[in-house]
Parts: structure tokens; C-alpha cells; sequence
């Protein structure tokens, strides 16, 4: 079987993918918990993919994807994984990344303010500059920009760049049960916009699994805005490839905040914007699961329910009420099992598709929430 593993860190990303071949690939990694309080209860990620790595008997993982540099999605991965760029950052007990996957963003932005952002788009420069152990997603034409300030023949390293609408070329459905679709970014839209920003340049995929000749697809969305999710459905539909809308499970954009899902939060429920409503409504398959990557969903009249920043309570009750048939399956990282207790969030991917595990009290792990198989 596969598996998919959401971990509990607050308003941060870190999903990790288990094939049953034994690859591992990581999207994202935030390490937000404060090592200096006892009753934080983020979990202790480095803790948690040593131990993995450690059981499997490895030392990296086949890809690591920063999905943009924000720093909800790279915070202490600079401490934690092995980089090439110097040998400060190299020590025996450092994690390493076979291959690096980037948006084109991340290496030709100029605004990054933090440090550590920093460090990680020197990593992914370093990379391409040599020529391996990268992918870099979209062809902007500031990449060729980029590769000429820089030395860099850009023609030499289209190798290393897959566009949306593409396979990368690491993963196939018939050596590793696993192919990568890639939605965002699109190149036209870095081309034709002076402004890089990273929520709508950021990686988008549909991920599909197959077991048993049963697929079970995934969408994991970065931090994409409803703009940027309107654009990925149009595109999609255009190209009459919408076999690649289908979902089973949807890690949420931007910790389920209303802006992923329309212009205006609402009272209650945030009203979709059309493309997300046929993304939502008409492509998920029945039994799907949502995942919100994102601290407990405000209740109504509590002092979050009026925060500005995610989770936000409207947007939540639009995908419990409208995407999906049972809302037990919307998922919130920081409240599962239980929110005085969160533990990482299990899927396992198998002939029955998608079902979410529980954490067994003893060996083995209890399966919920499963379904008879249906045709891929």
C-alpha cells in the first residue's frame, strides 16, 4: 500500500508520501513546534521523520518539494537536511535530498526577507547551476532571464524543467504506482506578470496512486488563491484533460482560508467561486477526504472566529456541508484524534482507496472509514 502523512504544526505544511515500493517523498517541511514549551502541541517533526527514516533504514528521501518560500513551509529544514551549497550544512546526522523540486519562484525572486528563505533558494540555485539533483517547475522567461545574469546555459538545463500540464519524470504510475501532475505554475501567467508572488506561483499537483490497478487521486494545493485554483480548472477544462480535476483526497490551500475559496469570507459559509464549486462538487468521488493543514476551526463567537489570518470557520463549512458526502471526513491536523491530543494523520492508499487511520494503542494501526473498491 501507500500512504500519506499530515503532521500536526499548527498553520504550517509538511506532508509526507510512502510508496509501497519504499520511496519517500516530502512536500514541504515546517518544523513550527517551540522545543522550549511542554505544553506545546505541535508535534516534534524532526523527531518524527528520523524515526521513519531511521525504521526504513535511510538516510534521505528521493524528493524533497518546497512548494514556495514562505516560511511555513521550510522553517528549520535549513537545520535539518543535508545541502550542497557549503559544508557548514553538511554533518553525519544531516537528512538528505536525492532531488530538489522548486517552482521557477524560487529561484529567480528577489523578495525573499528571511534568512533561512535565503539559504534554501541559494540551495536550489546551486543546484542548477550544477546541472543535477533538481526539478524546477514552469519556464518563466526570467529563468532564461536568470541563466543569462548568471552565467547559466539555459538550454543545457531544460532538462531539469517540467511546465504545468507535465509528468516529472522521477515517478511512474508503472514502476512506482505514482505520477505527479503538474497544475501550477503556469508559465504564461510569471511571463506576462511583473510581480512574482509565492501563493499563486507555488507548486500545485494532482497526485494519482495505483494499487491493484485501483487509482486514488490527490490534489495537494500549496497556498493557491480561488484566482489561481479558477485558473487551474479553466486551463484544465480547456484542454479537455479534466480527468485531472479528480480528487479522493485535497490537502487545502492556506490552511483553510476563505480567500481559497471565494472573494468574501460570509457569515457562515464563504460562498465558492463557480470553478471551485465544479472542483469541489463535481470532481471528488464519493468517500473523498479534505484535509486542512491548519490549528482547531474556530467555533462561532470565539475570539479566532474573528482573526483575520486562517483557519477561517466559513470556509470550513463550506467544504463539510457542499464537497463532501460525510463530513467526518473534513480533517483538521491540530484536531486529529482529538484536539487536546493531536497525532499525525494517517492515509493509507490501498484496493479500498483512501481511508484514514487511527493511531493503534498497540502494534498495527486501525483502519476507519473504508470503503468497498471502485474501478481507477
Amino acid at each position: 500500500m501507500h500512504k500519506m502523512t499530515f503532521f500536526p504544526l499548527g498553520n504550517a505544511d509538511c506532508c509526507r508520501i510512502d510508496l509501497d515500493n519504499g520511496k519517500k517523498i516530502l512536500f514541504d517541511y515546517a518544523d513550527t513546534r517551540n522545543r522550549d514549551d511542554d505544553d506545546d502541541l505541535r508535534c516534534d517533526l524532526e523527531q518524527e521523520l528520523r524515526d521513519d527514516l531511521d525504521e526504513s533504514d535511510r538516510d534521505s528521501f528521493d524528493v524533497v518539494a518546497f512548494t514556495h518560500l514562505d516560511e511555513d513551509h521550510y522553517k528549520r529544514a535549513t537545520e535539518f537536511f543535508w545541502l550542497e551549497q557549503a559544508k557548514k550544512y553538511q554533518s553525519d546526522d544531516r537528512i538528505r535530498i536525492d532531488t530538489m523540486w522548486v517552482p521557477a519562484a524560487a529561484i529567480t525572486e528577489d523578495g525573499i526577507e528571511k534568512e533561512e528563505g535565503k539559504i534554501l533558494q541559494k540551495e536550489a540555485q546551486h543546484r542548477f547551476k550544477n546541472g543535477k539533483g533538481i526539478r524546477v517547475f514552469s519556464r518563466p522567461g526570467r529563468l532564461k532571464d536568470w541563466c543569462k545574469k548568471n552565467d547559466v546555459d539555459f538550454e543545457e538545463r531544460k532538462h531539469l524543467i517540467t511546465d504545468a500540464g507535465q509528468l516529472p519524470p522521477e515517478f511512474s504510475l508503472d514502476d512506482d504506482g505514482v505520477e505527479f501532475f503538474v497544475h501550477s505554475p503556469f508559465a504564461k501567467r510569471l511571463d506576462e506578470n511583473n510581480v512574482e508572488d509565492r501563493n499563486q506561483d507555488a507548486i500545485v499537483m494532482q497526485v494519482t496512486f495505483r494499487f491493484d490497478d485501483i487509482e486514488t487521486k490527490a490534489i495537494l494545493m500549496a497556498d493557491a488563491p480561488h484566482e489561481v485554483i479558477t485558473d487551474i480548472v479553466e486551463i484544465t477544462k480547456g484542454k479537455k484533460r479534466t480527468e485531472r480535476l479528480e480528487w479522493d483526497i485535497v490537502k487545502l490551500s492556506h490552511h483553510c482560508s476563505y480567500l481559497s475559496v471565494g472573494p468574501d469570507k460570509g457569515s457562515d459559509k464563504t460562498e465558492p467561486a463557480e470553478a471551485i464549486k465544479e472542483l469541489f462538487e463535481d470532481y471528488g468521488q464519493e468517500g473523498g477526504v479534505i484535509v486542512s493543514t491548519s490549528k482547531p476551526i474556530p467555533g462561532k463567537g470565539t475570539k479566532g472566529d474573528n482573526d483575520t489570518d486562517p483557519p477561517h470557520r466559513q470556509a470550513a463549512n463550506y467544504y463539510k456541508d457542499d464537497a463532501l458526502d460525510d463530513a467526518k471526513n473534513f480533517k483538521v491536523t491540530m484536531e486529529h484524534p482529538k484536539e487536546s491530543a493531536p497525532q499525525p494523520l494517517v492515509i493509507k492508499i490501498d484496493e479500498s482507496k483512501a481511508t484514514v487511520q487511527k493511531r493503534a494503542a498497540v502494534a498495527g494501526a486501525a483502519a476507519v472509514g473504508t470503503r468497498p473498491p471502485r474501478a481507477g
